[in-house]
């Protein structure tokens, strides 16, 4: 076996694994909580309440976009009116302004979990 398959056959081992260990030690600690006596409707907690997530992720992919779509506008700025490097500027620029993006739909889901 060559490395070219080692890595693809590795990933997914470590995908398996993680999600084999998350939904065991859920399963785990379900069943304990059953044999204590406890309500099986606390399962369900957090499931109806609240914003659904999809409208959390279309927010926040908008304002991803968003940013990327400045980022792009201000490099096309920064390299038509300055001196600077656009092999630079423009994934500094995209990048930063997709992550003001994300911050700032981070804080408008957050805003729109209060209503």
């Amino acid at each position: 076996m060559g490395p070219d398959i080692l890595i693809p056959i590795s990933m997914f081992l470590m995908i398996f694994g993680i999600v084999y260990l998350i939904y065991s030690t859920r399963n785990r600690e379900r069943l304990a909580l059953i044999e204590k006596g406890v309500d099986a409707s606390i399962f369900l907690k957090g499931r109806t309440n609240g914003v659904p997530a999809w409208k959390i992720l279309i927010l926040n992919t908008a304002f991803l976009l968003i940013g990327i779509g400045l980022g792009f506008f201000i490099a096309l700025f920064l390299t038509t009116y300055t001196q600077m490097n656009s092999d630079v500027v423009y994934p500094a620029t995209i990048i930063t302004m997709s992550g003001i993006g994300l911050l700032v739909g981070f804080h408008r889901a957050k805003d729109l979990d209060k209503e």
